[in-house]
């Protein structure tokens, strides 16, 4: 056997073992059984972790066998011989929500939801080439509104914003401008933003009628006065000109059908002094671009189970998740941009932010 030969039998047994540790991470994270083997303190049996997850001791049982084996999990003998268990506590930030952004052990649940979706949508759209529609996604949709969520509670106005132009836009949002957020989902960002700044009016669109129902339902419950919602398709032909001050779109273009027609209308809607903020994936546009990306393979799945199908639909686009910074950087300029600046996002290691000026 040649040595690239054995290299690539090891890697495969690699994959495979990855591929299962993954999925069953994704288990022990959604059952919360990270969370309670972090309030251990320390090696406990089998039926104390199950005690304390409240879980079934013979399933916990063959999960901690893929935890050990997988390197994830450390296991001892007590006097008597009996195994116990044990979450180093080295571990804990990457696998708990304590962890905030070292946490990536909720992305452990992205590609099994995505497999629960999209599976035989992507096996049929690999010989049709057609999309896949948004409402098959009903899960991933809501764990993804989970992780916006947490970042947007966590980051936006305490980290992102002071660092757009120096803190110029925290000073005119203190001041009162007009806010549009592409893409809105339920409104979490929009409602972190106009509870810091009251005296700014805020506006989200968006194309699902479910999501904008709760996010009015959840911002009438908060009282707040300085949002509105619309339903709206951002490449459309409805899209108000001249109208906002700045305008936000957290990791949404790559998704739309239509992406240049909605960058397009975007620069439409700011004012003549306006700018927009573009949060997406940190990548490269080419493949071999990516080949050192320390995620790219994963970036790359999400995208041909959710990002690209989903931009497929109707006879779309489909520029997926990993568009990559020169195609983005064109994009906004043949759409009417003056200046795109690309920069990094303080404690965010996935993602861009493009600030385009009109």
């Amino acid at each position: 056997m040649s040595s690239k030969t054995e290299m690539f039998s090891r890697k495969m047994g690699d994959i495979l073992n990855y591929g299962a540790l993954n999925l069953a991470m994704g288990i022990g994270y959604e059952t919360g059984l990270f969370e309670a083997m972090s309030r251990m303190g320390g090696p406990a049996s089998c039926a104390a972790i199950a005690e304390e997850a409240e879980v079934s001791e013979r399933y916990l049982l063959e999960w901690l066998g893929v935890m050990v084996c997988g390197g994830i999990v450390e296991t001892r003998l007590d006097e008597q011989g009996h195994e116990l268990f044990e979450l180093p506590e080295e571990y804990t930030p990457f696998l708990c929500q304590a962890g905030g952004n070292s946490n990536f052990g909720v992305y452990t649940q992205e590609i099994p939801l995505l497999t629960d979706c999209a599976r035989q949508g992507v096996l049929d759209g690999m010989k049709s080439g057609e999309g896949i529609p948004y409402e098959k996604y009903p899960k991933f949709y809501s764990f993804m509104e989970e992780l916006a969520d947490a970042k947007h509670r966590d980051v936006l106005v305490q980290t992102f914003l002071p660092s757009v132009m120096d803190g110029e836009i925290v000073r005119r949002l203190q001041k009162g401008i007009s806010v549009c957020d592409i893409g809105c989902a339920e409104g979490v960002a929009l409602e972190v933003m106009a509870q810091a700044f009251p005296r700014s009016q805020f506006t989200g669109t968006d194309i699902s009628e479910e999501s904008l129902a709760n996010a009015r339902a959840r911002v009438a419950g908060l009282g707040l006065k300085n949002i509105t919602f619309r339903i709206e398709d951002t490449a459309g032909d409805s899209v108000e000109n001249e109208h906002f001050d700045y305008i936000t779109a957290f990791d949404s273009i790559h998704d739309q059908t239509r992406p240049f027609e909605a960058l397009r209308n975007i620069h439409r809607m700011l004012k003549p002094d306006g700018f927009f903020s573009m949060i997406d994936i940190k990548a490269s546009s080419s493949i071999s671009g990516n080949m050192e990306h320390p995620m790219g393979a994963f970036l790359y799945t999400v995208s041909l189970m959710h990002c690209m199908p989903v931009g497929l639909v109707d006879g779309g686009t489909g520029l997926g998740m990993m568009w990559g910074r020169e195609k983005a950087v064109s994009m906004c300029r043949e759409a009417g941009f003056s200046k795109v600046e690309v920069n990094d996002i303080p404690e965010d290691g996935f993602n861009s932010h493009y600030l385009c000026f009109k």
